[in-house]
């Protein structure tokens, strides 16, 4: 570990070996929030469609019942966001992500336990809790701060462990299928705050703790290099920001997106047991198939994220969501179901990592947590919106048919929030010491 009185690596007029950048202790933080994401991915998010199989067997309850539980984790994300990133712009994130490991973990082991639907609410809404505050927005505001012009590769590195953990869900299937659903909760939270205390020990808020730079680089090497930083040097307000069109537009397209993400993370398993007749691991391996091509979007996402236009981007990768479900909603062979995962795993991945991105290139760092606190309100509401209209339809009608045409529907009408969205003007003639402001 850098210890704060070390030496940035290299001076001016030093050669930097090449290695040297990966020294970086910014990329420890990359990896460590790559871990705690594949963690929570793994045990929670990608595994619950599963959960809800087994659950609704066991117990009855409608799939509209079942989705509230994923409604209750985005309704406390979204309440929580503004607190939990004024937290973060002061305390820095260790703190917070050791709350929310550990209430993450706790959460499993209630969940367990549990055998009614209160008790299924309660479980779930100490497992949100620790997954929000130990998860997206507390990974997210220090790699802000860590990186400028890599930003969008750094962010998609992290959050590919989110990914990641999609890899592993067949292997939470087998354990679902042989040991049972409460063995395996019990364990995977046993086993998230096991290994997700030590790699929240990594995190550190920003790189002048450690005596280090933004992507680290010196200052006047930054100058040198004639790349102008993606933020234009401004810093806004909580304040400014929500004044600005911008960002209501980004909040709206993200929210749509997670609208379509959240509802498939909920009902794909279902739909591919129940409506398209295949085994749970047969769902599983599509599943594992998604989020394979989810992690390689988001790996070409986060080279490129900093070098395209990214609200172009965003708008076209809602595009593909619309298709890749309308693909899934009619359905009549194993082929569609697979180009659909394809499909929507790819565009996924490569607009998760400008969500975060193309938020820091409009609004700075400096009040980024609270900033983007604000946004996950409004984000949020997509999540919980989502897995509860599906699971509406499917009770009401007895098909996902009408549901899956609807979203794919909503998605593609949320391209046009993205291309709305231009740059918002600076606030003033506020800029960070040394950087140029933006023309």
């Amino acid at each position: 570990m850098t210890d704060a009185g070390e030496a940035a690596p290299g001076t001016v007029g030093e050669p930097r070996p090449r290695r040297a950048a990966w020294r970086f202790y910014g990329w420890r933080i990359v990896g460590a929030g790559a871990a705690i994401e594949a963690l929570m991915g793994a045990f929670f998010f990608h595994s619950f469609g599963a959960y809800v199989v087994l659950l609704a067997a066991q117990f009855g309850w409608s799939k509209t019942a079942l989705a509230g539980g994923f409604a209750i984790a985005r309704v406390v994300e979204g309440a929580a966001g503004p607190g939990q990133g004024w937290l973060l712009d002061r305390l820095g994130p260790r703190t917070v992500m050791h709350v929310g490991v550990l209430l993450f973990g706790a959460g499993l082991i209630l969940f367990s336990q549990i055998d009614s639907i209160a008790g299924f609410y309660a479980a779930f809404l100490v497992i949100s809790l620790g997954a929000t505050l130990g998860g997206f927005l507390s990974i997210l505001v220090p790699l802000v701060h860590w990186f400028e012009r890599r930003r969008s590769l750094a962010i998609a590195i992290a959050f590919m462990g989110f990914a990641f953990g999609g890899v592993l869900q067949p292997v939470v299937a087998l354990a679902l299928e042989g040991w049972g659903w409460r063995e395996t909760a019990l364990l995977s939270g046993v086993l998230s705050i096991a290994l997700g205390a030590p790699m929240v020990h990594v995190m550190r808020h920003r790189p002048e703790e450690l005596g280090e730079h933004p992507d680290g680089i010196l200052p006047e090497d930054a100058a040198a290099l004639d790349v102008p930083s993606p933020a234009g040097g401004v810093d806004f307000t909580a304040v400014e920001a929500l004044r600005a069109p911008a960002f209501w537009l980004i909040s709206a397209g993200h929210g749509t997106a997670l609208m379509v993400v959240a509802a498939l993370l909920v009902h794909l398993v279902p739909y591919a047991t129940e409506e398209l007749g295949y085994s749970l691991q047969r769902a599983s391996q599509i599943v594992l198939l998604l989020t394979v091509l989810q992690a390689t979007g988001m790996l070409i996402g986060g080279a490129v994220g900093d070098r395209v236009n990214k609200r172009l981007t965003a708008a076209l990768c809602m595009i593909a969501h619309a298709v890749a479900l309308t693909t899934l909603a009619l359905a009549s062979s194993l082929w569609m179901v697979l180009a659909f995962a394809m499909v929507h795993g790819f565009a996924w991945g490569v607009r998760g990592p400008l969500m975060g991105s193309i938020r820091a290139d409009y609004f700075g760092r400096r009040a980024f947590g609270v900033i983007m606190g604000f946004a996950n309100i409004f984000a949020m509401l997509g999540m919980v919106i989502g897995p509860l209209v599906v699971g509406a339809l499917v009770d009401r009608f007895g098909s996902y048919q009408g549901a899956f045409l609807l979203l794919a529907a909503l998605g593609a009408g949320g391209s046009g929030f993205f291309l709305l969205a231009a740059p918002p003007r600076a606030p003033g003639a506020r800029t960070r010491p040394g950087v140029a402001p933006s023309p």
